[in-house]
């Protein structure tokens, strides 16, 4: 099938270079020029495992090419996704603009042939009326320009199209293996002409014949309407956000007890009404989804009238949780003016060069305004230079230089390779060998024989 993509972040660079890899015909639109020249020559803007491969194989293969030109990207796509991103708004809402220009711009580019426009950006309950509208208000506009001195404006017949709501859940780090893995494909809308067509784009996934377990039970497909299909994201994204901060909120009675949350969650998790997933405590979520999704569904909530009380309660757990580590800091090392502490990981999550809401951030401007000196090592961010929004922050180059000199480290990034470091080395380096691990990711016993002082969240 022939597919454009339109907008090239982490949600339309995976989705457009999956599809070409499953065999359709996909061009990817961005307006960022640079950008789309970087990708023209076949790297990825973004670190994705296994993204930059797939990327450049489509490529050689001849199904997937990059262009700015958004004209030629609605004449080439059967099927049209909306990938852009709806940043949040200081009041919570999400910030729909550029889902606006995208869609104004493909109705002025509609000129006939049955199409589908796909709505992935995670937009607010109701866009998908929404974006049928712009896109009709871009057909307008441009049936309305004059063809002479006192004729009526040309009005060719109105091109036929559908809006679809299809949600991601992809996760960062792991979003090429989610997409062909997928727990279920949700498709919101009323036309079955519309979903037809978007059963037959999928069917390959929804066949396992690009899974880890081809053996597996065909993927559910969720057939909703417009708006159920867009609650279900942001139900989804919303819950999982939930289960964290609950999780955290036990950790930190753990903390007052004496109990250990990881064997508490260990416990709960084996209760198959409960699961064991999403049941990690530590320093909180953050990223581009839960924050602005849990914002945006409240959001939406006081817009009709409801008090999410449930909501508003897991935001205000996740923001209270992230100082969880500066007040064990300052429980360690009393007065912090003057110390010098070392953060283990940047980005929210491993595997992703994402630093959208990272809860580091929030650590480097509560220790700078403390007056401590904060030094920082992260597996990506150390070795691509980006030093966007980090001010206040030393990042050093590999762990040893980190260790030299510091009265604490904060483990805030769960990368594999922390497990394996040679701590009692970085101990010796240290002023004093203060471990926070804010993940409960490492192991007490290996983290004390080499001479830390180790404290966990709720363990």
């Amino acid at each position: 099938m022939r597919v454009c993509v339109i907008g090239t972040g982490y949600v339309g660079l995976v989705t457009g270079v999956s599809l070409s890899h499953i065999g359709h015909d996909v061009i990817c639109i961005d307006n960022n020029e640079e950008k789309v020249k970087l990708m023209q020559s076949g790297q990825s803007p973004i670190f994705e495992p296994g993204l930059s491969e797939l990327m450049q194989s489509s490529m050689e293969a001849g199904r997937l090419s990059f262009s700015s030109d958004l004209a030629a990207g609605v004449a080439h796509g059967d099927i049209l996704f909306i990938a852009v991103g709806t940043p949040p708004l200081p009041t919570g809402e999400s910030d729909t603009r550029y889902v606006e220009a995208v869609a104004r711009g493909i109705g002025e580019h509609l000129n006939g042939g049955y199409k589908v426009i796909v709505n992935k950006s995670t937009v607010p309950i109701g866009s998908g009326d929404w974006v049928r509208m712009i896109v009709m208000d871009g057909i307008s506009e441009r049936q309305q320009v004059p063809v002479g001195v006192g004729a009526p404006a040309a009005k060719p017949e109105d091109p036929m199209f559908d809006v679809v709501s299809n949600p991601e859940f992809l996760r960062e780090g792991s979003a090429v293996y989610d997409t062909f893995n997928p727990d279920r494909i949700v498709l919101g809308g009323s036309n079955p002409k519309a979903i037809a067509m978007m059963k037959e784009l999928y069917e390959p996934i929804v066949e396992r014949q690009f899974a880890e377990d081809k053996d597996a039970p065909q993927v559910p497909i969720l057939v909703t309407d417009l708006s159920s299909a867009e609650m279900v994201k942001y139900a989804s994204n919303a819950f999982l956000a939930t289960k964290i901060s609950f999780i955290n909120e036990v950790a930190n009675i753990c903390d007052r007890v004496g109990a250990d949350v990881v064997q508490v969650a260990q416990g709960i998790g084996l209760d198959s009404r409960i699961g064991s997933k999403f049941l990690q405590a530590g320093i909180g979520w953050g990223g581009s989804c839960f924050p602005k999704d849990v914002s945006a569904l409240l959001h939406t909530a006081d817009d009709y009238g409801y008090e999410a009380q449930l909501l508003r309660a897991t935001i205000d757990v996740n923001t209270r949780q992230r100082l969880l580590s500066l007040e064990k800091l300052q429980q360690m090392l009393k007065i912090l003016k003057g110390k010098t502490v070392g953060l283990l990981g940047l980005t929210f999550k491993p595997d992703t060069d994402d630093m959208r809401d990272a809860p580091s951030l929030i650590l480097i401007e509560h220790l700078n305004r403390l007056g401590a000196k904060v030094k920082a090592y992260d597996p990506i961010v150390s070795q691509s230079g980006m030093r966007n929004g980090m001010t206040g922050v030393i990042v050093e180059t590999d762990v040893e230089r980190l260790a030299d000199g510091c009265d604490a480290l904060v483990l805030v990034t769960d990368w594999q390779q922390f497990k394996d470091l040679d701590y009692g080395k970085m101990a010796q380096l240290m002023t004093t060998p203060n471990m926070i691990d804010g993940r409960n990711f490492l192991d007490r016993k290996t983290l004390e024989e080499a001479g830390f002082t180790y404290s966990g969240v709720g363990h």
